[in-house]
């Protein structure tokens, strides 16, 4: 049987980093059977599902600890299960682009929370512009449920980045199968 661990490293960046942890997981027969990497600042953060035998997850649950210490890497392990997908007809993607301003990310989550809308990616980030202002980009991946009608979803979207000030591009994914439960 398959076990499956998450785990969340975090640390002041330098190179490396993600040569040890995958060595690491190599070493204790693991797959990484999926990462994401990302800098916050001068911060390196690292998300990844590890899958292996309950022996191998054992293995690098034990092993992880000395090697955090050693990396100076704060790190946090949950044992998980495999996702199982919902039943989703479609995706969106959603781009809202504006002047930076508290609470965007709230109101947006909030949105799609009232909606039971289910969030297949997020990104967010701002940049300063010449003039010293800021400017904000939000993108989201949306999967659709057949219960939702897209044309009055989109509608939707659109009121809500005009009433916050912000451009909106909506994308319907063509073609993207998206996974369904068995």
């Amino acid at each position: 049987m398959t076990n499956y661990l998450v785990v969340t490293a975090m640390g002041a960046d330098r190179p490396g980093l993600v040569s040890k942890l995958a060595r690491l997981a190599s070493d204790c027969d693991c797959d990484i059977v999926d990462s994401r990497m990302a800098l916050f600042g001068n911060e390196f953060t690292l998300i990844m599902m590890l899958s292996g035998s309950w022996a191998s997850i054992t293995k690098i649950e034990t092993s992880l600890p000395s090697l955090s210490v050693e990396l100076e890497l704060m790190t946090v392990m949950k044992r998980t299960s495999k996702h199982t997908p919902q039943n989703y007809i479609s995706r969106i993607e959603v781009t809202f682009n504006g002047q930076d301003q508290r609470g965007t990310m709230k109101r947006i989550s909030q949105f799609l929370a009232d909606r039971s809308l289910d969030l297949g990616a997020v990104r967010s980030y701002s940049e300063e512009l010449p003039d010293g202002s800021q400017t904000q980009h939000v993108f989201l991946a949306i999967n659709i449920p057949e219960k939702v009608e897209l044309d009055k979803l989109e509608t939707s979207i659109q009121a809500l980045a005009e009433e916050m000030s912000l451009t909106c591009n909506i994308k319907r994914m063509q073609g993207i199968a998206v996974p369904k439960a068995d």
